[in-house]
């Protein structure tokens, strides 16, 4: 049952830290593999894919941002969301591959969606960023650790 939670926790970790929500995840992921209770490649699978689910859920906010930009509880500014606009323009798609990044990250998700990317190809590129992070933070942890 300590595993289910432990796993359930970081998923949700994750996915929350992905949404426009100011969270983070890699505390978790790390504290975890400090255990070495749980094997590496299982905490990187969870983690990516309570991530991607949570960018995937800026992408369809973004998709209906029209709807919702005038809600006073709609936790992007218009800087920001114009920023990351920007950053879209200038890159088009492959700007998801930043979507791991701080600050930015989250917005650009929710830009994608606003902007119509297709989800086929923004669910393949945001995959690749976050997955790749999660990697990468793993492996320093275990080789620091």
């Amino acid at each position: 049952m300590l595993d289910l939670a432990a796993y359930a926790g970081l998923f949700l970790s994750a996915f929350a830290a992905a949404t426009l929500l100011p969270m983070q995840s890699e505390a978790v992921l790390v504290g975890l593999l400090m255990t070495e209770t749980y094997p590496a490649w299982a905490l990187v699978a969870v983690a990516s894919a309570g991530n991607i689910l949570g960018s995937a859920v800026n992408w369809g906010l973004g998709r209906a941002f029209m709807h919702l930009d005038a809600r006073p509880w709609f936790p992007v500014s218009a800087e920001k969301i114009e920023q990351a606009s920007a950053w879209y323009r200038r890159y088009g798609k492959w700007s998801l591959l930043m979507s791991w990044m701080p600050i930015v990250g989250d917005p650009l998700t929710l830009v994608a969606g606003i902007l119509r990317e297709p989800f086929p190809t923004f669910l393949a590129l945001v995959a690749i960023a976050k997955t790749l992070r999660y990697i990468v933070l793993a492996m320093t942890a275990i080789n620091l650790g």
